[in-house]
């Protein structure tokens, strides 16, 4: 620690605030909030070695530390969002956008507001409504308001400018020319009123007033109004059928799902508004190192919905449902309250309705994941009972590739081990491996299972094969300390390694003294009985297989004058002792390397 980052630890305010490291270019590296900024800041350079390896090296490389004190916790969390977006510190977590889709932009802060299509959201007053990944439905929406209404698509920012006559739309009859006073501002806005129910999807409501409308013109004969109106009503019911293909019962929210797979993650906010799927957001985060879930999600709240340029405050819903808690889930809610000038809950559902929906956008994510990493590594895509079994077994990354070891053995001799490999939780059969333990350990499951398990990833990273995420272990505690102790003595304690015992079914984790018990109807723990069930067969078939050579090559071994190479060559004539058995001496004198009083001896040695 430098003389100046010690000078200015003892001079830290205990007041809420923002704290900036910087590096020996003045490069901001870490932008962090505080409730107490003395007690957070200092905390970096306690002697801790539970601290991640990201943190010990981001302490390694501050020469500087700069602060800034504002009057509550609320205005540090907004100035942290704005500060990360501005200097992107490379040890923060980053967010990007994933694709940018298009948004429909009611300029509603302006006295008589414009629409258009917009891929670029911004923090200015306007309502955005999107994102349309779908381009179908929000050309249709268009399509219906451009028919049905009267909006003005000049420039002028009316009052300030007006021109001194109306342009072409209004004498074509798209434009009412506000901008010379032949419209009222009451009257204008009445209209963007009624397009913003349009775009909100209240297109039932819209609907019956257009057909009272249509009836009136009937009646007054108006029959050209009329069939206009007839249009109108026939636009409102295919974009009506277009919104109700997706009906989500009536809420308005905003609904969060996030998907990891080790250094890799994405986030997805599907937007639903007066129970319509409007659209979804996909993000993706960098740098993520060894970041907790709950760091993620806290990290996405703040970039997302706080400060300038967030995407999420352009059309604020009612709720905001949550995959999992946040520290600062109670504050996040009371800032967006105020932004949005009316009650914002954010909550995270445990059961019913609403959590069906998180999990319906946490299965979004993990297809967003998997599509981004299918690009980058042109590999087959995860199965989702993989992102199950990653959450059941808090795994940091996604068990593509999982090896389950398994042992048998007879009354302690012919001791084999099975090797099975899953990759996307289908069998990969040419990855099978058996091996006979060469330890003489007899009875003792625990050390042949170390050698088992030792002997395979040590070869496994001696080839530089790739390294499964998940090492699964037919047996209870003992094996599984024997399995972890083998990794450890090789070099790949980072691999997960778990054991399912039979009879329970319950999963012993590393570490944890009580097991993991998953559903019994969960396809999850049926993925994990599977392989296990595969590990043993394939261990208890090799074991029967050496057992039954040590009894056929026993039996001929005992007829005097009878090796090795003798015993093979019948074998491979006759196929098995029975076979030898049932030949004549004359069959057995033209094997190779017997006489006929050799094949005599065979023939009275096993006639007995």
């Amino acid at each position: 620690m430098t003389r100046r980052i010690e000078d200015t630890l003892k001079h830290l305010p205990r007041r809420p605030g923002v704290y900036m490291f910087k590096g020996d270019d003045g490069e901001i590296l870490y932008v962090g909030k505080a409730k107490v900024l003395r007690d957070r800041v200092r905390s970096y350079f306690n002697a801790d070695r539970s601290k991640s390896i990201k943190t010990r090296e981001l302490v390694r490389r501050i020469v500087d530390v700069d602060t800034l004190v504002v009057e509550s916790e609320a205005e540090a969390l907004i100035l942290e969002a704005n500060l990360i977006k501005e200097h992107h510190p490379r040890f923060n977590i980053q967010l990007r956008d994933d694709k940018r889709y298009p948004y429909i932009k009611v300029t509603v802060h302006e006295d008589f507001p414009r629409i258009w299509v917009t891929r670029n959201t911004r923090n200015d007053g306007s309502r955005y409504f999107g994102p349309y990944v779908s381009v179908g439905p929000m050309r249709a929406a268009l399509e219906v308001i451009k028919r049905l209404y009267h909006v003005r698509s000049c420039r002028y920012r009316l009052m300030k400018e007006t021109p001194d006559r109306a342009c072409l739309d209004y004498h074509i009859g798209k434009c009412k020319a506000p901008c010379i006073g032949l419209q009222s501002k009451a009257e204008y806005r009445a209209m963007i009123d009624e397009i913003l129910r349009i775009l909100e999807g209240d297109t039932e409501g819209l609907r019956r007033e257009v057909e009272a409308r249509m009836n009136a013109a009937v009646e007054e004969l108006a029959f050209e109004q009329a069939a206009r109106f007839r249009d109108i009503l026939k636009g409102l019911d295919s974009l009506g059928r277009r919104q109700r293909v997706e009906q989500f019962g009536g809420g308005s929210q905003d609904v969060v799902g996030l998907a990891r797979d080790g250094a890799r993650a994405t986030a997805v906010v599907m937007k639903i508004r007066s129970g319509l799927l409007l659209g979804k957001e996909t993000l993706r985060f960098e740098e993520i190192g060894d970041e907790s879930d709950t760091d993620l999600l806290q990290s996405f709240a703040s970039r997302f919905y706080l400060g300038r340029g967030a995407v999420g405050t352009t059309d604020l819903p009612k709720e905001i449902l949550l995959p999992s808690d946040i520290p600062d889930r109670e504050l996040f809610g009371e800032i967006l309250t105020v932004e949005a000038g009316r009650r914002v809950q954010v909550q995270v559902p445990q059961r019913g309705e609403k959590r069906r929906l998180v999990e319906l956008a946490e299965t979004n994510a993990r297809h967003g994941l998997e599509d981004r990493i299918a690009t980058e590594t042109a590999t087959d895509r995860a199965d989702e009972v993989l992102f199950d079994l990653q959450e059941h077994l808090d795994l940091k990354v996604v068990p593509r590739l999982m090896v389950c070891f398994d042992v048998s053995h007879t009354q302690g001799s012919e001791t084999v081990a099975s090797a099975v490999v899953f990759q996307n939780a289908e069998p990969k059969k040419a990855e099978y491996r058996h091996m006979r333990i060469q330890g003489d350990w007899g009875n003792d499951d625990y050390r042949s299972m170390h050698e088992a398990v030792a002997r395979y990833f040590r070869r496994r990273i001696e080839e530089e094969k790739p390294i499964p995420e998940l090492c699964v272990i037919d047996g209870g505690k003992g094996q599984l300390g024997a399995a972890v102790s083998a990794l450890r003595e090789v070099g790949a304690e980072d691999v997960a390694v778990i054991s399912l015992a039979k009879r329970e079914e319950e999963v012993f984790l590393p570490g944890r003294s009580e097991p993991v018990r998953i559903d019994r109807r969960d396809r999850a723990l049926h993925l994990l009985q599977r392989i296990r069930d595969e590990a043993h067969r394939f261990a208890v078939t090799y074991n029967r297989k050496l057992r039954s050579k040590r009894t056929i090559r026993s039996e001929l071994a005992d007829i005097p004058g009878i090796g090795p190479a003798k015993q093979k060559a019948l074998l491979t004539r006759f196929g098995s002792v029975k076979g030898i058995r049932e030949a004549t001496e004359e069959e057995i004198s033209r094997v190779e390397g017997l006489s006929e009083v050799m094949a005599a001896r065979v023939k009275t040695w096993l006639s007995r």
